[in-house]
């Protein structure tokens, strides 16, 4: 080794130890809630995965948003997140816990409400006596996991059986941070990164689940980290240092090995990788459209009572932060125009679990095959939502409010927000043909109610939008941006490429892969019409066919019902050429006329996973086989790839579940649908994507006796505010 080199890596390995020292010291503890806004040195690394924070971020201008002190939060409803006060509270009963008080260290990975139990919740109503709060604790105490109920009035700790399963808890941040920190303390890692010509301040990693390719992986919780340079932009995932894998033990925070396959190829140039709108230069910027806002001077239609429960138009429903599902919609009920009364349409919905393959199988790409929700936590990574640009004005911004790993809790400010969207959407129109002499021009406005969070895994940003309509219709949309995760090539032009070699993806830039991958957002809708008991009815179109004799038309569609009497009678691959409609019905409840009332689920466009069903990363994923299912309801069975996902071989999903065919007819149900993407990767993919998106609607099927919004009346002008252009007023 070469003397200054040689002194460069004593001073470096100096250097990593202060800095691990620093990051564990600067923890969070004691009592104090902390602010992710305000305690950024603590709160930078869980919002990105980096060793450091550029210095490119650090003039970031403030978000104009106001910041609440949630010390003295009190819960008003049965399914409000657990306070501040009540995780203090977890966090003592806890310390002094056998399992605890005699471990020198353990991590909480989650503690989430423990939500009474259903009929409860059913019955309550506001004024009521609030049902007993408990708390569900996941850890990790010398190794093993462990799940724990604590008792908030009794401080009495019931540890439940795990099970056999394989897996580990979703990961604590401070398991991600430390995780990109931990190679630095190897000298090996250091002298390969400074070999591949990367200063080691220049260094950003990130922490990469493993999957599960074997018995050799089994028995501890490892991760895969990989490195990028940071020098000269703010976007360090276009300059990969390809090849480079660290294989680390998540829990000592050794090096178990080190692969390096990529020497030859080139870190791609950071020319014209910076996305920011600072920096781009002055007579580069293109203003294609004037400002555009909707106003609103009599206020918002929509009211938050409680922190949670939002009323708006027809609409009321419960809203909660939540560190692995993101959000979740709660007591969702519409109101009859014909009887004023609310009716149950849903009791409960989330985002389940993210799956997101990669399809390179080469040895820094086979494994790259993520579960966002049971891995990272979809909540945890959810960003503060940005005023004017991530939401529009008049919305109300509600914070999440988690753990770290010692217990102590932390807000994520501005995680969810609520505003009504009009785009010119029509609700409903008629206008009269000239022929029948009418003058009839009958039309409707369509205002709506969206739910907002976007949660930024890495490089990806997903943005889920609950979106409740006037008519009765739940539409859920996913949009996906943010950054791809680009692959090194030694390559230029594509005409370097030999005609037999794979790339795996799309040459985008000068020496930058963009790889093909998919993406599954599986969603679980514990759907309660007009009732918890309904069942699941496939109504199937199919061609019939005529006699001469019977018309001139030789062929019609006929539907037909199928109601689903067991599980895998519910089991649903999406087919174009043989079409149905799914609906979830109450057989005791009819209109007028006789029909059972119902919702549907609309599948929007989608995509299905093509990946070999003995796949290791497909086992895994085994909730995606199927783009619909319907189980029955278990208060256990809420997360499609299982509970402990990290490292998990595919024994607990939602495949395992509706496989063992429990009846569903007029029972309490579970519909599960999946949102998929197909990604080939394209150049205009570079260097940050443009928003690309799917939806699904839960539509009314003859839940109400006629279109529930006959009765609403048209905007007339007096109606709207008149807005005077500045420079004229």
């Amino acid at each position: 080794m070469e003397t200054p080199n040689f002194f460069r890596l004593i001073f470096l390995s100096l250097f990593v130890a202060l800095g691990l020292l620093f990051t564990w010291s600067h923890l969070p503890s004691g009592p104090d809630l902390l602010d992710c806004a305000t305690n950024s040195a603590w709160c930078t690394s869980k919002n990105r995965f980096q060793s450091k924070q550029p210095t490119h971020l650090k003039n970031r201008r403030n978000s104009p948003t106001r910041l609440r002190d949630h010390a003295s939060d009190t819960p008003h409803h049965p399914l409000d997140p657990l306070t501040v006060q009540e995780l203090n509270k977890i966090r003592t009963i806890l310390s002094s816990h056998p399992i605890f008080s005699t471990s020198a260290g353990y991590a909480l990975h989650s503690i989430e409400l423990e939500e009474p139990e259903k009929p409860l919740v059913l019955t309550w109503n506001k004024g009521d006596p609030l049902l007993p709060r408990k708390a569900s604790v996941v850890a990790r105490v010398k190794g093993e996991s462990h799940v724990l109920t604590v008792d908030l009035a009794t401080s009495v700790v019931i540890v439940h059986q795990t099970g056999s399963h394989s897996g580990y808890p979703m990961m604590t941040m401070e398991d991600m941070t430390t995780a990109t920190w931990a190679p630095l303390a190897d000298a090996t890692f250091n002298r390969t990164i400074i070999e591949r010509g990367v200063d080691l301040t220049d260094l950003a990693c990130l922490p990469i689940s493993t999957g599960w390719y074997g018995k050799t992986e089994e028995n501890r919780r490892l991760i895969k980290v990989q490195c990028y340079s940071m020098k000269d932009t703010v976007n360090f995932y276009m300059r990969p240092i390809e090849g480079l894998t660290v294989l680390l033990d998540l829990d000592t925070k050794q090096v178990v090995e080190i692969s390096d396959k990529g020497a030859n190829i080139p870190i791609p140039n950071s020319a014209n990788t910076d996305y920011r709108f600072s920096a781009q230069k002055h007579n580069q910027v293109i203003k294609l459209l004037k400002p555009i806002s909707i106003e609103q001077p009599k206020g918002p239609s929509f009211t938050v009572e409680d922190d949670h429960l939002v009323k708006w138009a027809n609409w009321e429903f419960h809203v909660k932060p939540d560190a692995r599902a993101g959000v979740i919609v709660s007591r969702a009920k519409v109101r009859d125009p014909d009887t004023g009364v609310l009716r149950d349409v849903m009791y409960k919905g989330f985002t389940s679990e993210l799956f997101v393959p990669y399809m390179d199988p080469t040895d820094a790409w086979y494994f790259k095959t993520y579960m966002d929700a049971g891995e990272y936590g979809f909540g945890l990574q959810s960003m503060p939502l940005e005023p004017l640009n991530d939401c529009p004005r008049n919305t109300h911004y509600m914070d999440g409010v988690f753990v770290a790993a010692d217990g102590t809790p932390y807000v994520r400010s501005n995680m969810i927000c609520i505003f009504e969207s009009y785009a010119g959407d029509i609700g409903w129109r008629h206008t009269e043909s000239p022929i029948t002499g009418m003058e009839v021009r009958e039309v409707r406005p369509k205002v709506t109610l969206v739910v907002r969070m976007a949660a930024s895994v890495a490089n990806y940003d997903y943005i889920v939008d609950w979106e409740f309509q006037t008519d009765g219709l739940i539409r859920i949309k996913v949009g996906l941006s943010g950054i791809l995760m680009v692959k090194g090539t030694p390559y230029q032009n594509v005409n370097q490429v030999s005609g037999q070699e794979s790339l795996y993806g799309t040459l985008l830039s000068e020496n930058v892969i963009g790889v093909i991958h998919d993406h599954y957002i599986t969603f679980h809708l514990d759907m309660d019409v007009d009732g918890s008991n309904n069942s699941f009815v496939k109504v199937n179109l199919q061609r019939e066919q005529n006699s001469p004799s019977e018309s001139p038309r030789k062929s019609f569609l006929k539907a037909t019902r199928n109601v689903a009497k067991t599980e895998k009678d519910a089991q649903v691959k999406l087919k174009l050429y043989d079409p149905s409609e799914f609906h979830v019905i109450n057989p005791s409840k009819k209109t007028r006329v006789g029909n059972p009332v119902g919702y549907k689920v609309v599948p929007g466009g989608t995509a299905a996973s093509l990946l070999d069903l003995d796949d290791p990363p497909q086992k895994r994923g085994a909730f995606t086989n199927n783009q619909i299912w319907v189980t029955q309801y278990n208060r256990s069975e809420q997360w499609a790839g299982g509970l402990f996902v990290y490292q998990s071989q595919g024994e607990d999903t939602l495949a395992v579940w509706s496989n063992r065919d429990r009846e569903i007819e007029n029972k309490d149900i579970v519909v599960w649908y999946t949102l998929g993407f197909h990604h080939i990767p394209c150049q205009e993919d570079f260097p940050i994507m443009p928003t690309v998106s799917a939806s699904f609607d839960l539509k009314p099927v003859n839940f109400f006796e006629s279109n529930p919004i006959l009765r609403t009346p048209p905007n007339v002008e007096t109606d709207l505010p008149v807005c005077v252009v500045a420079a004229a007023a």
